[in-house]
């Protein structure tokens, strides 16, 4: 067992943090070009695909509480969490390849039918182990301001993952397609090359980290039972909400906002490329990477916030700064590079605070259910809080490809250079990119203004907790 203190020793948070390169870099790559893969690549029209979405969006209700609960279950030598980290970390790299593999069939019905199938293998071993991965959050530590922090390595692990995505992902299928290889073979490359080195981390950390904090063997609760427990939880709800809404704001940006740079900024130059410090990188690529670089430098910012204040406060001012952000991105006209990566900059500092504090908040909201039913169900609520990102992300690709589709957008042909959307497809991209974005963020600004746990009544709950632990209550 490793001598774990007060304070978490740093190879730890370290080794739990990257942990997220192969959660984030999967579900970056997926969140920014799977859309435009399923419309520009495999051909598939917007309003079929987004049916593929609708199935994933059901078995995600099916799978995530289901191995959340047996997760909490789980009574092994091993441990409750560390199991599904070595069995299930390399399938789940090498299932990223199976996500970008659509074959090159006539049938639009035939292709809907395997890019589903594929979305469902990857999307349950993705649960297999981001669930767990997550669970041992509040099983490392009990403090308020680690838990923070232990989630800020996360976030940098996050961020370096997303900027490794956005700029690699095309630079490798530009690669791939100038050796003469085909655009498909290009995302397959890039599929397999963040899959297999997102698996690593992973099995390290079910080889070498262990649970301290694993409650005795509890009576087991029917599935819908606890499903019920777990929202009588009040704060959960709020947490829940604001989960909800500060994801379905950042998937928004990252699925439409490619569609967004080569339809409107580039004027439908679908090889167009920016040159920065010498570099020609491809637009997407430069406006992610920007952004995502100041979601870095700005993570140690509001993990200073969050200290001073709490995370209540520091989440509900960087979300106040990304709605003016968002609706400036409805501005930005045709052409106007320098303008939009200075959007890109300040929409990295709202996007941090989106990234690094709601994670902070569910590790205090299962000690409050503890205090409340004398139980301990992290892999319940994390098993939730892996359906609600994957839910935010399947409904914003149905609603996104669902509005291209009415719009009247149209995919490009196979060997095009240029290509021009109608008018009305370019309104709904701009309004879903900035107007869209900034109504959903309002909505994360009135759940945390209402969510009742602070710093003090969290440290009420700690000292409660640790009296009944102290006299077997």
């Amino acid at each position: 067992m490793l001598a774990l203190k007060n304070k978490l020793p740093l190879w730890l948070k370290f080794l739990y943090g990257s942990g997220d390169w192969g959660l984030s870099s999967i579900g970056m790559m997926r969140s920014i070009f799977y859309a435009l893969y399923l419309t520009d690549v495999v051909g598939i029209e917007p309003r079929l695909a987004s049916l593929g979405a609708l199935v994933g969006i059901v078995w995600d209700a099916i799978n995530d509480p289901l191995i959340g609960m047996f997760s909490d279950r789980m009574q092994t030598r091993w441990g409750r969490r560390r199991p599904f980290l070595l069995w299930f970390a390399f399938p789940f790299g090498l299932s990223f390849v199976i996500l970008w593999s659509a074959p090159n069939w006539e049938s639009q019905v035939a292709l809907t039918i395997y890019v589903t199938l594929a979305f469902m293998i990857s999307d349950t071993l993705t649960t297999l182990v981001a669930m767990p991965y997550l669970a041992l959050t509040p099983e490392l530590t009990r403090d308020y301001d680690e838990r923070t922090t232990l989630s800020s390595f996360r976030t940098v692990f996050q961020l370096l993952a997303a900027i490794a995505v956005v700029v690699a992902a095309p630079m490798i299928v530009d690669e791939v397609i100038r050796t003469g290889g085909t655009q498909q073979q290009g995302f397959m490359l890039a599929g397999a090359i963040f899959g297999v080195t997102g698996a690593f981390p992973l099995f390290f950390i079910g080889w070498f980290v262990r649970e301290k904090f694993t409650p005795e063997k509890q009576i087991d609760l029917p599935f819908r039972e606890t499903l019920r427990i777990a929202w009588k939880n009040i704060p959960f709800r709020y947490a829940a909400g604001i989960y909800m809404f500060n994801w379905s704001a950042v998937d928004m940006i990252a699925i439409i906002f490619p569609y967004f740079l080569l339809y409107w900024v580039a004027e439908g130059n679908l090889l167009a490329k920016i040159n920065i410090l010498g570099v020609d990188l491809a637009l997407e690529s430069a406006f992610f990477g920007i952004m995502m670089f100041v979601c870095i430098l700005c993570v140690p910012f509001w993990l200073w916030l969050a200290r001073t204040r709490n995370k209540r406060e520091a989440y509900i001012l960087g979300m106040i700064f990304w709605v003016i952000v968002q609706g400036l991105i409805f501005t930005i006209q045709p052409g106007d590079m320098d303008y939009l990566l200075l959007i890109g900059a300040l929409a990295g500092v709202g996007v941090s605070a989106a990234y690094i504090l709601p994670d902070s908040i569910l590790p205090d909201v299962i000690e409050w259910d503890e205090l409340r039913t004398r139980r301990r169900q992290e892999g319940v609520y994390y098993g939730i809080r892996t359906l609600i990102r994957k839910l935010t992300g399947a409904l914003v690709i149905f609603f996104t490809l669902q509005v291209l589709g009415w719009s009247g957008y149209q995919s490009p042909p196979d060997d095009a250079i240029r290509f021009t959307q109608p008018d009305s497809a370019l309104m709904s991209i701009r309004l879903m990119v900035s107007l869209f974005g900034a109504l959903i963020l309002a909505g994360t600004i009135a759940l945390a203004w209402l969510y009742p746990l602070s710093r003090e009544k969290h440290e009420r709950i700690q000292k409660l907790l640790k009296t009944r632990r102290e006299k077997k209550i």
